[in-house]
């Protein structure tokens, strides 16, 4: 176990915001985790998985503990499902496609969304009408304090729109090891009426469409939307979509009547951030080295060697601006440090 000293992250985040961490260690077995956290849990700690939810605005003035543990397996199944078992820090959308090449199916929806495996459960990742919480049985953590091991089921977990219990009363207390899927086997219910899937489809001229078909139209949906963080610095979504109430909604309407939504409850319709965004004229916005994407207003990037904190003040700005014009408060998805 050897802590490097004064690393760059620039690697290690979607951004590619180069910030210097002051102490970092890389972490390739849960052993290694119990004996860094028990040497190290009173310090100041920062865990990161695969640095694609995070908007580093600072040297980092801690421990980095990167998480690379690597693992799949099936634990159980039954002649209809199947759980599986990845450990933490297996890329996401690498397990996606390990699934489906075996044909195991409920998360192909969840095709390219970046990040590792341990971060999922965290922020309830989820597109096109499909969320982790829908497959997921449970994970197993261990405590920052005192390295006892847990287990959390779907009901523990307490997942919500881009919530879970990991980042609201356990924030920072546990560090998620491993998660477990259950998965369909065959008889796959498919969801293809959100978004652009089922035109993309169409265009595909797919009209019997397999797991593997879906995965391949969500696929081609993103690639056109969103860049690739390999070639432009970013971290996905960078909002959340705002729920509002439905009388707030109706009046809103008044004044923009083609305004889109998605009817949550009775009571409550959800908004999509990226319109409001767009329409509050940031769509394409470019600042230097930095801006809003010129195909997805949710998405801000790094053309180059932009500073976190000019980014985090252009997410102020809109924030900001989206308050006033529509009297809507959109919160960030991405973890700023």
């Amino acid at each position: 176990m050897i802590i490097q000293k004064d690393i760059s992250l620039e690697n290690y985040n979607t951004f590619g915001i180069n910030a210097n961490a002051k102490q970092y260690l890389n972490i390739n077995h849960i052993d290694e985790l119990k004996k860094a956290l028990k040497l190290y849990h009173s310090k100041k700690l920062l865990v990161l998985g695969g640095g694609s939810n995070l908007l580093i605005t600072k040297d980092i003035d801690a421990l980095v503990l990167h998480i690379n543990l690597k693992g799949i397996r099936i634990k159980s199944e039954t002649e209809t499902h199947v759980i599986i078992e990845a450990q933490a820090g297996e890329n996401w959308h690498n397990f996606v496609q390990w699934c489906l090449e075996r044909n195991y199916g409920g998360i192909e929806n969840l095709s390219l969304i970046p990040g590792n495996i341990g971060t999922a459960p965290m922020q309830n990742i989820g597109a096109y009408g499909v969320e982790i919480k829908d497959v997921f049985e449970s994970c197993e953590a261990i405590k920052i304090d005192n390295q006892s091991i847990r287990i959390f089921s779907n009901n523990d977990c307490q997942f919500g729109y881009r919530e879970s219990v990991f980042k609201q009363s356990l924030k920072e207390q546990y560090i998620i090891t491993s998660v477990c899927l259950k998965l369909t086997k065959h008889n796959h219910n498919l969801k293809t009426g959100y978004g652009a899937i089922k035109t993309e489809l169409e265009i595909l001229q797919i009209e019997n469409p397999t797991i593997q078909d879906v995965s391949k139209a969500v696929i081609a949906i993103r690639e056109s939307k969103l860049p690739n963080p390999k070639d432009i610095g970013n971290s996905g979504s960078f909002f959340k979509n705002p729920i509002i109430s439905k009388p707030q909604f109706l009046n809103l309407q008044k004044d923009f009547p083609k305004i889109p939504h998605y009817v949550v409850s009775e009571s409550e319709i959800k908004i999509p951030a990226g319109w409001l965004i767009e329409t509050a004229g940031f769509k394409g916005k470019r600042f230097g080295d930095y801006g809003v994407h010129n195909k997805q207003a949710l998405v801000l990037v790094n053309y180059g060697n932009a500073a976190g904190e000019d980014i985090f003040k252009l997410a102020q700005l809109i924030q900001k601006t989206v308050l006033r014009l529509f009297k809507i408060n959109i919160e960030t998805e991405v973890n700023i440090i």
